[in-house]
């Protein structure tokens, strides 16, 4: 069950954080938009002004705060979790947390320019290579290599925006050849993306007792690093729209599985 409240998006870089405040104020939404220790803006009812970030996760006026916490599950658990625990403290907790962005989708899924969003959150490529092939972390005996978001609340989500709905991974090394993205896809048949944040977001949003999701616009295909076919400005685009969607979206049912 999710309470109402405030929501918490962590993007990797500005670009996608100021695409999802973007999206936010199109919908009417209040919001806040950060990065620790960086002066940034509060977005309330469509006018921007000048703050500091070390207040973003206290700010009570804003519906939702949305952070740019670097690239990679490390900055970004690390950036989620302080944000979380400012919150807590200063009284005003978030009840959802979302990692978002641009990443790249498997075909014929998510082709460019779509959104996906997550029906499991799964660490890739953590966990050990041997002999008989790669052994995700949780076979090992050593925690979790998958977070699920709320399924009713994914998969409404997923149809409000129109986006491919399967397992978002995260990896720490972005996917550039034909070889791994067959070894990714045989590990993981049903995903629809990649990406480099969502575990660690959802590691630290787990850690809180918070539920999360992932939501992700495709800006590249998965598979052979060819920059002259990125369409970064579509799924910016993409990333924009569907936040002008989630707010109306999360408000069908306070209450979700």
């Amino acid at each position: 069950m999710i309470r109402p409240g405030r929501l918490l998006v962590v993007t990797a870089v500005a670009v996608e954080r100021d695409a999802v405040v973007a999206g936010l104020a199109r919908a009417g939404a209040a919001a806040s938009a950060g990065r620790t220790g960086t002066t940034t803006g509060t977005l309330t009812a469509g006018t921007l002004t000048s703050r500091t970030d070390a207040d973003t996760a206290a700010t009570d006026s804003a519906a939702a705060d949305v952070v740019a916490a670097g690239v990679g599950p490390a900055a970004a658990a690390a950036a989620t979790a302080t944000a979380l625990a400012r919150a807590e403290v200063a009284g005003v907790p978030y009840a959802l947390v979302v990692s978002a962005g641009i990443g790249g989708g498997f075909a014929p899924a998510a082709p460019l320019g779509t959104l996906a969003v997550a029906d499991a959150i799964v660490a890739a490529d953590l966990g050990a290579e041997t002999d008989a092939g790669f052994v995700p972390v949780t076979d090992l005996g050593f925690g979790t290599s998958r977070h699920l978001p709320p399924a009713g609340l994914s998969r409404r989500v997923a149809q409000a925006l129109g986006a491919a709905y399967g397992p978002v991974l995260t990896v720490s090394t972005v996917t550039g050849t034909a070889e791994r993205a067959a070894a990714l896809t045989r590990r993981h048949p049903t995903a629809v993306a990649e990406a480099m944040e969502g575990f660690g977001v959802a590691e630290a949003a787990a850690a809180a007792g918070l539920p999360v999701l992932e939501i992700r616009a495709v800006s590249n295909a998965v598979g052979p690093r060819d920059r002259a076919a990125w369409r970064i400005g579509d799924a910016l685009a993409a990333l924009t729209g569907a936040f002008g969607k989630l707010p109306a979206a999360l408000e069908v049912d306070p209450e979700h599985d």
